[in-house]
């Protein structure tokens, strides 16, 4: 069986690294470009590095995907429509993009662009897959999260679909597109490109029912290691995966060049038949440009306790031995190596128990060899700091390495040949009469013809021919066209005119041609304004149901159900997949009959993240028949589809109209808006329904992020899921708090998934009068957390809600009252 090599898709973040992935084999290379992508900062090419890097590209046979994944608010629309354009303008492929409501938009105004649904898009299973498939995304980048056998389900299902993969660089400890975390704290959203990377602090872990909170762990418990799945290169394309991705649009272009020429020579392998996982001396390389340590990530199953750094969050380098002697004070430093160090290099020294109890490093400025025994080598360095015995070597930097990754690179060009129009030339022509020159571009689409003021005369020694002319004609210079098909059949023999008249044909035909040209880009652009304004300004609101206004209460107990209905709750949502263990399915069933005996509709909450092994553990409760909220975009346009009253939970990530637009179409019932979300914007995303069919997050902590890492497990070395005596039994409630004392509590899931919370409620009830004015009237209150106070928040909220409904200014000191100073504003008046 011939195995497929999948395409290698390098990053770039400058033009440099774009010449890097090139001259080491890159197929394909993705970037951003000043603005509108997930990457804010120290990651941009401009407009004219785009163009160059377009050209150069093509010319080696590779292509350009463009990242324009993130979500946009609404006023955002018609400039990123605009700045898509003048991308598409400079060469792009493909864009890759977060937005539901931008990908039907660019089918609208850019058809026939490649589109490919971003990892952003949280895509990890067959229906999220078939959503932008049928969306018409021609590609996916999967979630990173998925296994193997995730990927197979994927691959059977949507055969039509081309599949990606991230394989290499720096892991999202998070599904990405369900990471709150960061926007929550700031105003950096990671659905807006601006993360904070919250995960790459140091905690600690500890047991909330405890008194004093007993310490069950501490360090960089959500610091992801570096993804480096070349063991697992030949099940990856087995699999099914079209394209291997590699990240680090903010790396230097020597990473770009080492990882790509890495992957290149693997991938070469794989193509020759003859496929053996890579040598630790073969991928010492990768370790040495960049690592925090290295993973396979999940595509072996599901990892532990290693997946995470745990002592440090940042680049380490390769590990090469230890010290044995000397001193600053002696003058010389005496380390047993497995390596050879060298000049120039950066070396780190890290204390025996771990770098965070001492980390120290400086750059070689000398060394020599003492001697090699039992493949060490042994060296003297000359040291720029006290370096006890026994500290640990670590490689930051090898300047050897860097020479080699700059020099791969150093041939390719920083410009590439701009493409230009072919211009297919007829010449006419006889004794006595003008020659005519025709110039057709296009196929035909454009033709000029220019005529010569002086007649050709009879030729006394070499007559104009096919040749004579193409040298005229074809010195085209720095215009934007080139010579193509020359016809000279309607040109008599044996004529002569001047060079300068045939330069003067030349120069007319191009002014003209240019003015064309001109004319036509100017047009073009004011239909693309036309085309962006009218499909920005045109979302289909095409809605059926009349909703009642409702306050719904979000609860995962049974007990907080019963309390927030009696406090006034019209809605409970129940979100009996939060923690372990879950309620029986009868007591469920029980509680639906009471509350509908009540007149208050029951739904359940349906998790975020179900992968393809998963979903046999919600069927059961699926089958119950209740109405539904979920975050899974592929749940809610499956369940819509079979009849189901569903809400698409802020999850799915609406952040304006036309993604509102896209997921009422896919069957939801409402819409709650996305958490990062102004009051304003909110009102911007509703008003073509009239605020009709959405859903505020009012109050609760919003789920900060869903991690497949479980934090409890990693603290005792248990394996995942075969442990749930830890999170039902001995530490039921446990919480993380950072470096400033904030406290994220932490929820073990159904499928030992750590949702982590937010630190503290968010309370809009200040806003209340003027979402109430925007005609919102479907407010969520959420409870997650032991100890909520479900009936005293619940009751306060309709005490204002009713006041509202009445005309009455509510009572802004009433939910106060409860929480005190423990909670935050949220993103009511604070900006992503």
């Amino acid at each position: 069986m011939t195995r497929p090599v999948p395409e290698l898709l390098a990053p770039a973040g400058s033009l440099d690294a774009v010449r890097a992935a090139l001259g080491n084999g890159a197929d394909a290379i993705y970037l951003g470009v000043e603005k509108f992508n997930a990457r804010d900062e120290g990651a941009q090419l401009n407009l004219d590095d785009l163009e160059q890097s377009c050209r150069l590209a093509h010319a080696y046979g590779a292509r350009i995907y463009l990242t324009f994944n993130i979500l946009f608010k609404p006023a955002e629309l018609n400039e990123a429509l605009h700045h898509l354009g003048e991308c598409i303008d400079r060469g792009i492929d493909a864009a890759i993009v977060q937005d539901l409501g931008a990908v039907r938009l660019i089918h609208k105004v850019y058809r026939g662009l490649e589109i490919h649904g971003s990892t952003q898009m949280t895509v990890h299973d067959e229906r999220g897959a078939r959503v932008l498939r049928d969306l018409g995304c021609d590609r996916v980048v999967l979630a990173r999260e998925n296994t193997l056998d995730d990927i197979r389900t994927i691959r059977r299902a949507v055969p039509e679909l081309v599949l990606e993969s991230f394989v290499h660089g720096a892991l999202c400890i998070a599904y990405s597109g369900q990471c709150y975390m960061s926007g929550m704290i700031s105003e950096r959203s990671a659905n807006r490109g601006s993360c904070a990377q919250s995960c790459r602090k140091d905690y600690v872990l500890a047991d909330a029912a405890t008194e004093g909170g007993a310490e069950l762990d501490r360090g960089y418990l959500i610091s992801a290691r570096d993804l480096g799945a070349w063991e697992h290169l030949a099940d990856i394309a087995d699999a099914g995966i079209h394209t291997l991705k590699v990240e680090g649009r903010k790396k230097k272009p020597e990473y770009v060049a080492t990882v790509t020429h890495g992957y290149r020579d693997f991938l070469n392998r794989l193509a020759a038949g003859d496929w053996q996982p890579p040598t630790p001396a073969e991928v010492q390389p990768l370790v040495q440009i960049f690592s925090r340590g290295f993973t396979g990530g999940m595509y072996g199953g599901r990892a532990g306790r290693d997946y995470v750094t745990r002592t440090q969050p940042d680049n380490r380098g390769a590990v090469l031995g230890e010290v044995i002697g000397g001193g600053r004070e002696k003058d010389e430093l005496i380390v047993s190596v497995s390596q050879p160090i060298q000049r120039g290099d950066g070396l780190g020294f890290e204390h025996p128990a771990g770098p965070d109890k001492g980390n120290r490093g400086f750059a070689v400025r000398s060394v020599r060899t003492i001697g090699r025994q039992h493949g060490r080598v042994r060296q003297s360095i000359q040291p720029a700091e006290d370096i006890p015995a026994g500290w640990i070597v670590v490689r930051s930097a090898e300047a050897g390495l860097l020479t080699r990754a700059r020099e791969s690179f150093a041939a390719v060009p920083s410009t590439g040949k701009p493409e230009r129009t072919r211009v297919d030339v007829r010449a006419l022509g006889a004794a006595g009469e003008p020659l005519t020159i025709i110039c057709r571009t296009g196929g035909g689409a454009d033709e000029v013809t220019v005529k010569s003021t002086t007649a050709p005369a009879p030729a006394t020694r070499h007559g104009l021919d096919e040749r004579r002319l193409r040298a005229q004609l074809g010195r085209l210079g720095d215009t934007s066209f080139t010579l193509g098909d020359l016809d000279v059949s309607g040109l008599a023999q044996d004529l002569f005119v001047p060079v300068s008249v045939l330069n003067d044909l030349r120069r007319q035909a191009v002014r003209i041609l240019s003015g064309h040209l001109e004319r036509d880009n100017r047009v073009r652009r004011e239909d693309r304004a036309r085309a962006i304004d009218e499909s920005v300004a045109s979302v289909e609101t095409d809605r059926h149901d009349v909703l009642a206004p409702r306050l719904v209460a979000e609860v995962w107990r049974l007990e907080d159900a019963l309390a927030a209905a009696e406090a006034g709750a019209e809605e409970i949502s129940l979100d009996l997949f939060l923690r372990h263990p879950m309620p029986p399915v009868s007591r469920v069933r029980h509680l639906a009959t009471e509350l509908s005996q009540r007149g208050i509709t029951f739904r359940l909450r349906t998790p975020s993240i179900v992968r393809p092994a998963d979903r046999k553990h919600v069927e059961k409760w699926l089958a119950l028949g209740t109405p539904l909220v979920s975050g899974h975009l592929g749940m809610v346009a499956e369940l819509a589809a079979e009849g189901r009253d569903v809400v698409a939970d802020y999850a799915v990530n609406v952040f304006n109209q036309h993604s509102a637009a896209e997921v009422f179409r896919l069957g939801a019932r409402r819409i709650v808006l996305s958490v990062e979300l102004t009051g304003d914007e909110m009102a911007q995303v509703a008003a073509p329904w009239e605020a009709q069919g959405f859903e505020v997050f009012a109050y609760g902590r919003p789920e900060g992020m869903t991690i497949e890492h479980c934090v409890l497990s990693a603290a005792f070395d248990r394996q995942v899921a075969t442990c749930r005596d830890l999170c039902v039994q001995k530490h039921p409630n446990v919480e993380l708090t950072d470096p400033a004392g904030y406290v994220f509590p932490v929820a073990t899931d159904y499928a030992c998934r750590n949702r982590l919370l937010h630190s503290r409620p968010v309370d809009g009830s200040a806003y209340l009068p003027e979402l109430w004015r925007a005609r919102f009237r479907t407010y969520r209150l959420v409870f997650n957390v032991p100890g909520d106070p479900v009936a005293r928040v619940t009751a306060a909220y309709r005490a204002s809600l009713d006041a509202l409904a009445e005309g009455r200014a509510p009572d802004p000191g009433e939910v106060r009252a409860v929480t005190g100073r423990e909670y935050t504003r949220g993103h009511f008046a604070r900006p992503v």
